[in-house]
């Protein structure tokens, strides 16, 4: 079991660490803690858990206006254009021991955390006072990145500050300047430890030989079966975001024009989660012929994509 808040505060206590504490509601986003604890002037923080090919595991804390290209890290680490992806929450719950929106550099307190590495924005030790959840997302802590520094010399991480908006070109004859930070082990309750295991007495379906592969029947799915089993990857950066919105309406839209309007109103609430705007204009729409309704989709198309794009950003790059 991992260590709570209270254990947390009372680990900073015993350093001798100066923090201060700030009770507020539950938020999952920065915009969200900003309306708290914005106006105290200290720096926001947005907190990543991205992980690598190999499952190795890295935190990456950064100002709330910084901008990090994931691509751009991923090359400075040396681990190709493509090496980094935010890490499944199997790796939140049993890496950081933390849930959705709780990642800081606190959560590393954690001893199934040892292996993962820890990248600071170098903009927080120009700012008196940085704000971090300890460990739960309904209070916000104040301290100094010197005070931050304390806490995690004293469990065994050295802190890194990177200037994370930096480009620096990388080929031959300029090796990655990361490349130092790429963790040596994979936490032991790693994504592979949640991946499916392939028992030993059952053929891996790779090793079958052909002549004895039973080709299925392909199944007949009526529409419903198809909604449900339709996939929308999770946007991993901003250049994927435009994607997931178009599959989001691609699979909303066939669904709406064929049923009924008090099923019409189940379905949009329960699917729109994400987006309350897009669930209020429907809604607002429905006393219409079906007829009407592609138009309608149309509208609430070009009307809702710019408010589920911003949400869609700040749920997956801000928590």
């Amino acid at each position: 079991m991992g260590y709570t808040k209270d254990q947390l505060l009372a680990r900073l206590k015993e350093l001798k660490i100066d923090f201060t504490c700030h009770d507020h509601p539950v938020v999952l986003t920065v915009e969200e803690q900003a309306k708290y604890v914005g106006h105290l002037g200290g720096a926001l923080s947005k907190n990543l858990l991205l992980k690598d090919k190999k499952h190795r595991l890295y935190v990456v804390s950064a100002l709330a206006g910084t901008k990090v290209d994931m691509k751009i890290l991923s090359q400075r680490l040396g681990l190709g254009k493509g090496g980094l992806r935010m890490a499944p929450e199997e790796n939140l719950l049993q890496v950081l021991q933390v849930p959705l929106g709780c990642v800081t550099p606190f959560a590393l307190i954690n001893e199934s955390a040892s292996a993962v590495s820890l990248l600071l924005d170098e903009g927080f030790k120009s700012k008196q006072s940085c704000y971090f959840h300890p460990l739960t997302n309904d209070v916000t802590i104040a301290l100094s990145s010197s005070n931050l520094d304390k806490f995690l010399i004293s469990i065994g991480k050295q802190p890194a500050y990177v200037n994370l908006e930096l480009a620096p070109a990388v080929g031959k004859d300029s090796p990655p300047d990361l490349a130092h930070l790429v963790p040596s082990g994979v936490p032991n309750s790693s994504e592979q430890s949640v991946d499916k295991v392939t028992s030993p007495n059952v053929p891996h379906p790779n090793n079958i030989p052909k002549e004895t592969e039973v080709k299925a029947k392909p199944k007949v799915q009526n529409k419903d079966a198809q909604m449900s089993q339709s996939k929308v990857e999770k946007p991993t950066d901003g250049t994927s975001v435009d994607k997931f919105v178009k599959d989001v309406f691609d699979i909303i839209s066939p669904f709406l024009s064929e049923v009924s309007r008090l099923s019409m109103i189940t379905f949009i609430c329960s699917v729109c989660t994400l987006c309350d705007s897009i669930a209020v204009q429907a809604l607002q729409k429905l006393d219409v012929k079906k007829e009407e309704l592609p138009s309608i989709i149309d509208s609430l198309r070009g009307r809702a994509a710019p408010d589920l794009e911003s949400r869609t950003v700040s749920l997956y790059c801000c928590f």
